[in-house]
């Protein structure tokens, strides 16, 4: 069983930073590829960041290209979220998600993976 475990969220002013983690349980980390997404009250889910299984493909939404970096440490079994630059805009739950895929093209689809972490909230105030 594949368990996602998201950390790092919390209340920040705008502009700041915040870095997420997001540790996964198994020993086949190195295999997965993995995605932030997010969802504010009201409104859907959306796709934030994709890394391939390597770390060697990236892919982000606009709504955050250059302000928001993934990052993987296949040795520690996690992924990262660093978000600089936050906006108001940017509060939400976000979520951590995994699937067994050694593709390089990017996943922007939640339907796409098969394991979700429980979430952890960002909050910028304005």
């Amino acid at each position: 069983q594949v368990q996602l475990a998201e950390s790092g969220g919390g209340l920040v002013q705008a502009g700041g930073s915040l870095r997420l983690s997001c540790t996964v349980s198994g020993r086949t980390f190195s295999s997965y590829a993995m995605g932030w997404f997010r969802q504010a009250p009201g409104k859907e889910r959306e796709f934030v960041a994709f890394i391939s299984w390597g770390g060697g493909s990236t892919y982000y939404a606009d709504s955050v290209k250059g302000r928001f970096t993934i990052s993987r440490d296949n040795a520690k079994n996690t992924v990262y979220l660093q978000m600089n630059s936050l906006k108001a805009e940017d509060t939400a739950v976000y979520y951590c998600a995994a699937d067994r895929t050694t593709t390089t093209r990017p996943m922007v689809l939640g339907g796409l993976y098969a394991y979700w972490g429980q979430g952890t909230q960002v909050t910028v105030s304005s």
